[in-house]
């Protein structure tokens, strides 16, 4: 099990944009990483401000898309073309 101490910077800001992915799995997150859900929120809670840290658990909180079992589809992985690219936990300019 890894541990926030473990974590490189640049390993905590891919699991806060991965976890920040509607569409990306707490699977897919613990697969990569060794994180379960409650480490991951946790990681979020301490890594983000308050506010955003609210605004995504109230979002992702029973959202089907971040549960492998609970998606009704098997595969696939969709980002519009128009999407940002998050960096350093902020959304760069195109």
């Amino acid at each position: 099990m890894n541990s926030k101490t473990n974590l490189t910077p640049v390993e905590i800001d891919r699991i806060i944009e991965m976890a920040w992915e509607d569409r990306t799995t707490f699977d897919a997150i613990h697969i990569q990483f060794g994180l379960k859900e409650q480490e991951v929120i946790n990681l979020m809670r301490t890594e983000m401000k308050p506010s955003s840290f609210k605004m995504w658990r109230e979002r992702v909180q029973g959202r089907k898309t971040k549960h492998e079992k609970l998606r009704n589809f098997l595969e696939g992985r969709f980002k519009c073309s128009r999407q940002r690219q998050i960096n350093g936990n902020k959304i760069s300019k195109r």
